[in-house]
């Protein structure tokens, strides 16, 4: 009877630890969709898509009860729930900085998501040059016989942020965590120069925004001279009347 006992036991667990991962499975699935709107929002009305990709991840079990050790943490599902909170992972990386605000101002506003923390290292970045928007967020998750509200971790980086971060955590990785001197100089430096790049392709893009602006004014008067957008039709025009061609 005591062997059954724990198998009951063991299996109420097992259970109990899927449910508790699916719950994240959902939560990242939930982001996943929302982020996908706002795409395909971006593409048929606005013409433009400051998304340029979207990476989401579940910690393993295996990872999260390590990181639990690590933390002195208790080894229960509510404690784990209460201080980790980035079993769920999204990120996102974006063409240009103003995009990077404007993606997460769109996530704040949805009426189902809390923000938890908001960290901005892009404004502050880290002493080794790290940059990225942090945020967390709550969502609610529908069960079969319950709501689950979920934390979801989403980072926020350019094209660049992205490139640099991805280098150097594989430097920090390949030197088993003790990265010499000369070369965090140097990622440091590195992280700079990538920040430098996000700048001046944030002022080619507000160039060009003021460009656009520019022709669309051009073009509301153009109509309202009843001319329309045909302005190849009335160079034409202009030109037969010059050359006296009819």
């Amino acid at each position: 009877m005591e062997k059954t006992f724990d198998l009951k036991n063991l299996k109420a667990i097992k259970i109990e630890l899927t449910r508790f991962m699916m719950a994240y499975k959902f939560a990242l699935d939930e982001m996943t969709t929302k982020i996908n709107i706002l795409k395909d929002e971006f593409n048929y009305i606005h013409e433009y898509n400051p998304i340029e990709h979207v990476k989401s991840r579940l910690k393993s079990p295996g990872s999260i009860f390590s990181k639990v050790q690590r933390k002195g943490l208790d080894y229960t599902l509510e404690s784990i729930k209460e201080n980790i909170k980035d079993i769920a992972g999204m990120r996102i990386t974006c063409s240009f900085i103003s995009d990077i605000y404007e993606i997460s101002r769109m996530i704040a506003n949805q009426k189902d998501i809390r923000i938890i923390e908001y960290k901005d290292y892009i404004k502050n970045p880290k002493p080794n040059g790290y940059q990225s928007l942090h945020m967390i967020v709550e969502i609610p998750i529908f069960m079969s016989d319950r709501e689950e509200l979920i934390l979801v971790e989403i980072q926020i980086r350019t094209i660049a942020m992205d490139f640099w971060a991805s280098l150097e955590h594989k430097i920090y990785y390949k030197y088993n965590k003790e990265i010499p001197q000369k070369m965090l100089e140097e990622l440091k430096t590195t992280a700079e120069m990538a920040a430098h790049l996000d700048n001046k392709m944030e002022g080619l893009h507000k160039e060009m925004a003021k460009m656009k602006k520019t022709e669309e004014a051009e073009d509301q008067i153009l109509q309202s001279m009843g001319i329309g957008n045909n302005k190849l039709k009335l160079l034409e025009t202009f030109i037969e009347e010059q050359l006296g061609i009819k």
